[in-house]
């Protein structure tokens, strides 16, 4: 992790803002798991802590949507009996 001195406070890198490339990004367009911001973010997902985590993000992604779809499906049924 990088590390500056500013007045006698130690900040980090992430303190600053600056990219470490330590998060891992699902690419939707090629279905690749990529470590840093490696492309255009109208491809990327995430970020998440893990390589493993990242790999994953479909099916995340998928059980959100049905999650989303049950519960607009409630509320179009709301106040219907």
């Amino acid at each position: 992790m990088s590390k500056f001195h500013l007045e006698g406070t130690l900040m980090t890198a992430e303190d600053w803002g600056v990219e470490t490339g330590e998060e891992y990004w699902y690419n939707t367009q090629t279905g690749e798991v990529e470590k840093g911001k490696l492309s255009p973010s109208v491809y990327r997902v995430g970020p998440f802590p893990t390589a493993a985590e990242a790999q994953a993000a479909p099916d995340k992604l998928q059980q959100r949507a049905d999650a989303w779809k049950a519960e607009e499906a409630e509320e179009d049924d709301w106040g219907r009996a």
